[in-house]
């Protein structure tokens, strides 16, 4: 029997729609066709007026970065828990990365924001792990009084609100990951947006040089000159890849009203659980269900034994995620001069700088949130395999 759940299903819809754009064109050099098209459905839905595709959400966040024009002395303060890619691009900047701790959600902290700033502070960078909204309002507040530019990783976070505002409006730049596991995908690829015209200029320059440019920049702009080398990368993102996040940012909405529901029964299957806590937004948000953290209530439990026997169950798809971790605990972040000389002797994080990150990464089990109304029997098994585990715990 096949106990995993399969994101997403290839079905005749994407079929068509990546058949559809082999007739058309497999690179587009421009803002043209189906690039043009995504790109305007993506920020409408996010009230944004800018947006710019690239071939992965890393890429983009690098655009962001260069975007803001930073540079070595400035300091951008990051969450010390999220992927490492919300943060590696910000090194190619010469700019310093300030890791902050996080929340009980595991997102950073508005107080660690607060306690951070100083008058070296260019910046502020949120991601909403795992789906669950960061406290925007009150992070963007602070970054308005101290003038401080805000950048939203949203990768986890498709479609996610707070009091009915879309994550990725509250920023000066917002960052989406369209790679194989996110909400909206095309196998590869990510997507910028901006309200703010000179970010997004730069941002086109970096990465999308000559056509692109040419026909974004105004010709009475300082930054036009430059627009046949643009900076002298290329970040395009592959059209058929775009023509299958198409299909599925189109069913967004329901795919996310699908995993509500789901989240929903779990998490009340598991309101009184004394092992494991179902880790939920706070009220006014919504989260995009990217997938349902569990937290270890109780210490004494061993979490690797946990989540064996979860597997033994015929549970294949519970999972501890590793590489995203406490940065502190990466070579990079402890030792960045093995890689980028620049930083030796800027910032050197060690293992105890985070300790809230850190018990937070230790006490964590991953489930996938399914998509499909037709995977409820599967579901059911995944909440009864659980329940019987847990039972042996108790």
């Amino acid at each position: 029997m096949n106990n995993r759940f399969v994101w997403p299903r290839i079905d005749s819809n994407i079929r068509q729609a990546v058949l559809s754009q082999l007739d058309q064109s497999i690179s587009i050099y421009d803002r043209s066709g189906i690039i043009k098209s995504f790109e305007d459905e993506f920020a409408l839905y996010h009230s944004l007026t800018h947006a710019l595709l690239c071939n992965s959400g890393t890429n983009a966040l690098h655009s962001a970065y260069v975007a803001m024009n930073l540079h070595k002395g400035d300091e951008v303060l990051v969450p010390s828990y999220t992927f490492f890619a919300t943060v590696t691009p910000l090194l190619w900047t010469g700019a310093t990365p300030v890791l902050c701790d996080c929340d009980d959600y595991g997102n950073i902290s508005i107080e660690e924001i607060k306690r951070k700033t100083n008058k070296k502070t260019r910046a502020v960078v949120v991601t909403h792990m795992w789906g669950i909204p960061c406290d925007m309002e009150n992070i963007q507040a602070h970054c308005k009084l101290k003038k401080l530019l805000l950048l939203e990783d949203c990768s986890h976070a498709h479609g996610a609100t707070i009091n009915g505002k879309r994550v990725g409006a509250f920023g000066d730049l917002a960052v989406w990951s369209l790679q194989g596991q996110k909400t909206v995908t095309g196998g590869e690829g990510g997507i910028l947006c901006t309200n703010n015209a000179e970010l997004y200029y730069r941002a086109v320059l970096l990465g999308h040089y000559n056509k692109r440019a040419k026909q974004d920049i105004p010709p009475s702009h300082e930054l036009a000159k430059y627009a046949t080398t643009g900076m002298g990368l290329k970040y395009r993102a592959h059209p058929l890849a775009v023509a299958i996040a198409s299909c599925l940012f189109r069913d967004l909405d329901s795919i996310l009203k699908t995993r509500n529901s789901y989240a929903k029964k779990i998490t009340k299957e598991l309101e009184n659980c004394s092992i494991l806590q179902p880790i939920v937004p706070p009220t006014g948000s919504t989260s995009s269900w990217y997938a349902l953290i569990l937290k270890l209530r109780d210490k004494k439990i061993d979490r690797e034994r946990l989540y064996k026997d979860f597997i033994e169950a015929g549970l294949p798809d519970m999972d501890i995620p590793n590489s995203t971790s406490p940065l502190n605990l990466l070579p990079l972040f402890s030792k960045p001069e093995g890689l980028f000389p620049v930083y030796k002797g800027v910032f050197s994080y060690k293992r105890g700088d985070f300790p809230i990150a850190e018990k937070h990464y230790e006490s964590i089990i991953k489930m996938p949130i399914p998509s499909y109304t037709d995977e409820a029997p599967l579901f059911d098994t995944y909440i009864q395999g659980i329940k019987k585990v847990l039972k042996k715990y108790e």
